[in-house]
Formats: C-alpha cells, sequence, structure tokens
C-alpha cells in the first residue's frame, strides 16, 4: 500500500471513530415532539412475520411427528431424538418470544421485551440506522461503547419512529 493511500485510509479509520456529540436539550426535545405522545409501544414482529413463524414450526413438527411415526422402533437413535426434540424446542421458545415480544419507545430510550431485555438510553445512543427490510423493519443502534443493539419494529408507527431516529442520529 503507498504511503498516501494508507495516510487517506487511517484518516478515515479514524474519523470514523470520533464520538458524535450528544444532542443539545433542544434537539432531544425535538426528536420526541415529533416522535409524538409517548410511549410509543407496538409488537416487535410484523403480523405476517409472526404467522410464518407459527406456519412453519407446525409444518416442522409434522415432518418430524410423521418421520417418527413411519420409522421402525429399533432404527431410532436415542441421541439424535433426544437432539431433534431439543431443537424444535429451542426453535418454539424463539417463536413464543417472537409472538409476546414488545418494542417500547419513551422519554428515557428504546426497549425492547425478548429473551433479555434490550434497552439502550437516548444519552447512550451514538449512531442509528433504520433498515427496512421485506420482512423486518428494524432500527439498529450503535452505542457509545460501539455494541449494536437491534430493535424491531412491526407497526407502522414504529417505522416512523425508527425513521426519525435514524434521521437524528445518523453517521456524520
Amino acid at each position: 500500500m503507498s504511503p498516501h493511500l494508507f495516510w487517506v485510509f487511517s484518516h478515515l479509520c479514524h474519523r470514523m471513530n470520533l464520538p458524535k456529540p450528544i444532542p443539545s436539550q433542544n434537539d432531544h426535545a425535538d426528536l420526541l415532539e415529533a416522535l409524538g405522545p409517548l410511549p410509543l409501544s407496538g409488537q416487535a414482529w410484523s403480523d405476517g412475520v409472526r404467522i410464518l413463524n407459527w406456519v412453519v414450526l407446525a409444518a416442522v413438527g409434522m415432518r418430524i411427528i410423521s418421520t417418527v411415526i413411519c420409522m421402525p422402533p429399533s432404527a431410532i437413535n436415542t441421541v439424535l431424538a433426544v437432539t431433534v426434540i431439543v431443537g424444535f424446542l429451542g426453535v418454539a421458545l424463539i417463536a413464543w418470544y417472537m409472538q409476546v415480544s414488545i418494542t417500547t419507545i419513551d422519554d428515557a430510550g428504546v426497549c425492547q421485551t425478548w429473551i433479555t431485555r434490550r434497552k439502550v438510553a437516548w444519552q447512550d445512543i451514538q449512531i442509528a440506522k433504520f433498515v427496512p427490510l421485506l420482512f423486518s423493519k428494524r432500527l439498529v443502534v450503535f452505542t457509545r461503547r460501539g455494541r449494536p443493539v437491534v430493535f424491531q419494529g412491526g407497526t407502522r408507527d414504529l417505522h416512523l419512529a425508527f425513521a426519525k431516529i435514524s434521521l437524528r442520529y445518523r453517521r456524520p
């Protein structure tokens, strides 16, 4: 790598790692006003994703049952059977948490119920990015510690709020 390219690369990397200034009280108040009446809560996953999740889980469960019924008892490997059952129960647990997970935006920050609670305070947000995927709309928040936290939004109100937050906390 030439010295000039190395300097440009190191300068860009250094610039990307600079902490973004904390929004002023007025900026923060403007954002909270733009978000509308708080707290704003909604399903973390859209209805379509949650329904598809249960349909796929039911199909996998039916396939496991039909396979077990067709197998002779002597052909069943106990370790493999236990592994399949534990794996299926793990996927069912994730499906349950997708069903009941709620995302909330309030005066304190953004939080989402999940297997473990995800929560980021407003003052900890460095960069926020709204990622509107086909089946899942997400807000990816990079904290001042550099750790990304992903929040799911299953309602239109959450999608709009995610977009407003990402505009305020976009990369400089």
